[in-house]
């Protein structure tokens, strides 16, 4: 059964971890249902991405972009599972 889940990201530099970070997103295309991204003139950017899938693939996604330097990640996961 799948799950939705909303990612929130911080890239605290993104000139440095914005073109890894995309490759990451864009390899999990099949999951992923809306994207939303605020860049701050301080620096930082903050992304939220919202997706329904296995849980396996869930983690894997969010373990994936937590490994990237400079980028902070969480995860929330929906209790209840629904067929798509």
């Amino acid at each position: 059964m799948k799950k939705i889940a909303v990612i929130s990201a911080i890239l605290e530099e993104p000139e440095k971890c914005q073109k890894e970070f995309n490759e990451v997103v864009a390899s999990f295309k099949g999951i992923i249902r809306g994207r939303m991204g605020i860049p701050f003139e301080e620096g930082i950017s903050v992304i939220s991405i919202t997706v329904i899938g296995e849980l396996n693939d869930i983690n894997s996604l969010t373990g994936k972009l937590g490994n990237i330097p400079h980028v902070l990640v969480k995860t929330s996961i929906s209790k209840k599972e629904i067929s798509v």
